[in-house]
């Protein structure tokens, strides 16, 4: 009876060893913004949830193209942050699952209208206004008088002191560049951007470094995002923004669902949270100034509100398509960026 019982009981010990403890629920995230937002974004979550979280840190133009290689192997669940048109062409190449947010409601007019016109495959984030910045000790060095329009920029004067960066690579120049094509048609628009390519002393490849080499004193000015300018001069240095006279445009940051998620539900539950006030009033505490998309979010201080400034009723839907953002970029590439300076 003994070597029985003492049989019996290796048995179960070995059948309870076979079986693996209950894992933890465990999510990844492609995060577009800057890394110590998606840090805090991560503990945050962490904490709310009690699902673990990895976050990368990708550029959104290498976020996009992470996802595309990885179609047939997903590797994460979700995408956060980066601008609403690479999430666009994203969903239009078959690459994010469709969830419609209960939350919609309480989100800004601007966010609901991305998750519409992406067919509910992606929801606004956060807005941000496109400007004009710089820094004023070296505009008073030079003595060159504050720009009030993108017109200004062209101006004999300004030779060699602009910088935006490289539209190929960067969300915040294709915005601008959609953004002129706007405001402008076409062949006016290019005929603009040749002229200011006077201007330009480089198109840096990273869509941050113009700002911060203003920042510097590196550029006397910079094509960008005005909260950017915001960070800036909360950190001390002697930067100024505008709002373009003619109109500007903006940039409306969005969440999505990678399609073949392996973690579904908890891809939805991270959703949720990225679209409730709480999470969106951590990107203050990474000087990440955006307009967050929930209307219950906190303001952050001095950022120009979207009411504030003179904006382009801007086409999304259009501007985020693949062909013609690829048509835009490749004739910018082809007539302005071969250019010698």
């Amino acid at each position: 009876m003994r070597f029985c019982a003492a049989a019996l009981f290796s048995a179960l010990c070995a059948f309870g060893a076979g079986r693996p403890a209950q894992a933890q629920e465990q999510l990844t995230v492609y995060c577009s913004l800057l890394a110590e937002w998606c840090e805090i974004m991560r503990v945050e979550f962490e904490k709310a949830s009690g699902i673990k979280l990895r976050t990368i840190t990708k550029s959104t133009g290498e976020a996009l193209a992470q996802i595309r290689a990885e179609k047939e192997n997903v590797k994460a669940d979700v995408w956060w942050g980066g601008g609403a048109e690479q999430h666009l062409q994203a969903g239009e190449l078959g690459l994010l699952e469709e969830y419609k947010s209960p939350s919609l409601a309480k989100l800004h007019t601007w966010s609901r209208r991305i998750a519409e016109v992406s067919k509910y495959r992606s929801t606004g984030i956060y807005a941000g206004t496109l400007g004009i910045v710089w820094n004023t000790e070296q505009l008073k060095k030079r003595k060159l008088p504050e720009p009030k329009c993108w017109a200004d920029l062209l101006k004999p004067e300004y030779k060699g002191e602009v910088q935006m960066a490289h539209a190929a690579t960067s969300g915040t120049s294709y915005t601008f560049l959609a953004t002129l094509v706007q405001l402008m048609g076409e062949e006016k628009a290019f005929e603009y951007l040749k002229k200011l390519h006077v201007s330009m002393n480089q198109y840096p490849r990273s869509g941050a470094a113009p700002m911060r080499n203003v920042a510097l004193g590196e550029a006397t000015l910079a094509i960008t995002w005005m909260f950017a300018a915001v960070a800036e001069a909360e950190a001390g240095f002697p930067v100024k923004s505008i709002a373009p006279c003619e109109g500007t445009g903006y940039e409306v940051g969005a969440v999505s669902i990678i399609k073949g998620a392996k973690n579904l539900e908890a891809a939805k539950k991270f959703v949720e949270f990225a679209l409730s006030p709480k999470a969106q009033a951590t990107g203050v505490r990474a000087r990440s100034y955006q307009i967050p998309s929930n209307l219950e979010a906190p303001l952050p201080p001095k950022t120009p509100r979207l009411e504030e400034v003179k904006l382009i009723a801007y086409d999304f839907a259009r501007y985020g398509q693949s062909a013609v953002r690829s048509a835009i970029i490749a004739r910018w590439e082809k007539e302005i960026a071969s250019l010698p300076r």
